[in-house]
């Protein structure tokens, strides 16, 4: 019988990481495993861990989603189990989710999925689902083409052996998509939801036509630069990439305008320095260093912030197009 380890990534959230571990150890098919990766946490989590005897976890500095994944995931691998059940520390599955995900493996490699509920109502999908947004509309078992990555996705080791582990340099935000495109785009692995396995999670809340606060917007920062490199993996095609990112940024920017209340100007400055790096691959950014920058931007003129990026991007874009004899002749 193949063996299945649950991993959950946690940080600063202990009460909900409790919830989630007690919905673990009532699972109808029992767990062989559950491995917690604690992101760094200070909250107590670490203390409340060593008093679990039935759990495993590892400590690292905070490193984000994509770093905790990528560790427990490629730990998980090289301990030799056959099925790792992932999910963050806020969402808890159903008592039998772990058996009807498993009753759904028909023994061809695919990815498999959880139906993702609202916490509150217990009916309503948290992403739409295909056509459906509750479950009273779902007629099937199997929900093909779509999953909801991390929250209760079932990965078999035969995926990671081709496709890998989450990229750790992207922290947060557009990780989990990234995965995701890689393992169904990228190595044409099928992924389905399985309706009746159900892991419960708080309905989003964040949205990007909400006023957002300038000074401490560093997860911005990760959701521009990181959607460019979602883009290269979807698409398969850098020309094609940096055209849907160049939309995305000016769709992002529009949005600013229209929806944001304050320092609108200086929302849209920001937006250039995470392009820029995603354009030159530049994954040194940190919450400290974002933040750190972000005060130091303050004191430099909006329009050389804005001209600096500029230069930097189109730079990026132009020279993998720019002939090899002009670009020796530059550096001469």
């Amino acid at each position: 019988m193949e063996k299945v380890i649950a991993l959950v990534v946690t940080y600063n959230r202990q009460v909900l990481l409790s919830e989630c571990i007690e919905a673990l150890r009532k699972q109808s098919r029992p767990l062989d495993a559950i491995l917690v990766v604690n992101n760094g946490s200070t909250d107590g989590t670490e203390e409340w861990l060593h008093n679990q005897k039935d759990i495993q976890f590892i400590t690292q500095k905070n490193v984000g989603s994509s770093g905790g994944f990528s560790t427990g995931i490629n730990w998980a691998y090289q301990k030799g189990y056959s099925w790792i059940w992932c999910m963050d520390d806020d969402g808890y599955p159903k008592e039998d989710a772990l058996e009807n995900l498993l009753d759904a493996d028909d023994g061809n490699l695919r990815l498999l999925n959880c139906a993702v509920i609202d916490k509150e109502n217990k009916r309503s999908f948290v992403w739409k689902t295909q056509q459906y947004k509750t479950l009273d509309e779902v007629d099937r078992k199997i929900i093909e083409g779509i999953g909801h990555p991390f929250n209760g996705t079932m990965l078999h080791r035969r995926i990671i052996e081709r496709v890998g582990v989450p990229k750790p340099k992207f922290f947060l935000w557009g990780d989990e998509t990234e995965y995701y495109y890689r393992i169904v785009k990228r190595n044409d692995i099928p992924v389905c939801t399985v309706s009746d396995s159900i892991h419960y999670h708080p309905s989003t809340a964040f949205s990007v036509k909400q006023d957002w606060d300038y000074t401490s917007a560093w997860k911005m920062y990760f959701y521009v630069r990181n959607r460019f490199h979602v883009h290269r993996v979807k698409f398969n095609n850098k020309a094609i990439a940096t055209l849907h990112y160049c939309c995305f940024l000016i769709a992002f920017a529009g949005v600013v305008l229209l929806y944001q209340k304050t320092d609108k100007l200086k929302k849209i400055s920001f937006m250039m320095w995470p392009a820029a790096d995603a354009f030159t691959n530049n994954f040194e950014a940190t919450p400290p260093l974002i933040l750190e920058k972000l005060k130091a931007r303050s004191r430099f003129s909006l329009n050389t912030t804005i001209n600096g990026y500029l230069k930097n991007i189109w730079s990026a874009v132009l020279t993998p197009f720019t002939p090899q004899r002009n670009r020796r002749a530059a550096n001469a």
